[in-house]
């Protein structure tokens, strides 16, 4: 991970990171189809994330309180299953992009417990992936 990333996620704003993602992408050869997804993914992840950085409320998907928002972390919650839990876990926290986001990739918001399907998680694996080199 990039130094310059650890301090994005530390203080920056979700415009901040974002606009840095993908002014990393523009510098990468990226398939146009993992592009297309990789902000948006973000977004849903740092709508929530930078909200509990801000109040000091950061946990990993395991429960365990951090203080910190650093990369690993930010990709800890970019599994798709993990990030199906944060949108159940969290609490007083807009959680209206994630939700959005989350919907559009077939996850019911009424029952955790219903699954997605498979291709969806298959996916966001690739799209994790394609995150993980920009940082």
């Amino acid at each position: 991970m990039k130094k310059e990333s650890y301090e994005l996620f530390k203080s920056a704003s979700m415009d901040e990171i974002l606009n840095a993602i993908e002014s990393e992408l523009k510098t990468r050869n990226e398939s146009p189809f993992w592009s297309d997804k990789v902000i948006p993914f973000s977004k849903a992840i740092l709508s929530v994330l930078i909200v509990l950085r801000d109040e000091n409320r950061l946990f990993t998907p395991e429960d365990k309180k951090v203080d910190e928002l650093t990369p690993e972390l930010f990709l800890s919650w970019s599994d798709f299953v993990s990030l199906k839990s944060l949108f159940f876990k969290v609490e007083n926290v807009d959680v209206n992009i994630l939700a959005e986001y989350l919907h559009r990739y077939n996850v019911n918001l009424e029952n955790e417990s219903l699954d997605f399907p498979i291709a969806n998680y298959n996916l966001h694996q690739g799209v994790s992936n394609v995150i993980k080199s920009l940082l």
